[in-house]
């Protein structure tokens, strides 16, 4: 197992669900955090609860121009990120593609797409020429298996597993390594976004079954990250037991 002492971690998306369950679990492994995401207040809160030191950091990922100015300005002790935890993502809508909003579609493409981009490349030369690193980037099972409304939101996620590899593809003969990890259903705020605030609708998406936490997810970034320099886990797919494969979905006439 490897060390974190010594180490800084940047969380994006750290106000809530499995962003803040990673820093919680990264700072008590001995990193210091940066913790970024869109509610200072929250950022705040957690960096006071923390067993190391943290530094709160407002930030839309969505802005190419923020995100370049915010990582560029990080402060001394913070400014060499070693793990980079891409948790920022968004899903929106169940409807038919034909129905869906395009609006929509495209905040599920700045959020998960574009906004892991921005992020990664700005910190990714740093860790090359430290040669040491670590980016993981939180996907999800729809990037492999489709379902029915889950059109953008799946391809975003699709992304997310493609250029994880490729990254790990140019990154060989460096110590950076490159994982990416794809949960199923996880018990957090997702739903209600997605359902943009119906609690009800959102409180049935778990009901009668028994979903992954955010802690379940923490604990397999923080095993990914504390891996031997030498071993990259490329990709991990995780799913509650409650949650399986059905047959393919034929229209009968």
């Amino acid at each position: 197992m490897q060390t974190l002492q010594g180490w800084t971690a940047l969380v994006t998306g750290a106000s809530a669900g499995i962003g803040e369950a990673c820093a919680l679990a990264l700072s008590q492994a001995g990193a210091k955090l940066v913790l970024a995401g869109r509610r200072g207040d929250r950022l705040e809160a957690l960096a006071a609860k923390l067993p190391n030191p943290a530094h709160p950091l407002v930030l839309d990922v969505r802005s190419r121009r923020d995100v370049e100015a915010s990582l560029s300005a990080l402060p001394a002790g913070f400014a060499d990120v070693d793990v980079l935890v891409n948790n920022a993502g968004v899903g929106l809508g169940l409807e038919p593609a034909h129905e869906a909003s395009l609006d929509d579609w495209e905040t599920m493409i700045d959020t998960n797409c574009k906004g892991l981009v921005y992020v990664t490349r700005a910190l990714l030369p740093g860790m090359v020429k430290r040669n040491r690193g670590h980016v993981v980037n939180l996907g999800s099972v729809a990037a492999s298996y489709p379902y029915p409304g889950g059109n953008v939101y799946g391809a975003t996620k699709a992304f997310v597993h493609q250029f994880s590899e490729n990254m790990k593809a140019d990154l060989v003969g460096t110590r950076v390594r490159v994982t990416d990890i794809q949960p199923g259903m996880v018990e957090t705020d997702f739903s209600l976004v997605r359902f943009k605030g119906d609690a009800q609708r959102a409180s049935k998406v778990y009901e009668g079954m028994e979903a992954l936490t955010p802690g379940d997810i923490a604990d397999i970034v923080l095993w990914a990250v504390t891996r031997p320099a030498r071993v990259n886990i490329n990709v991990v797919e995780v799913m509650p037991a409650d949650q399986g494969f059905g047959p393919f979905n034929v229209k009968r006439r």
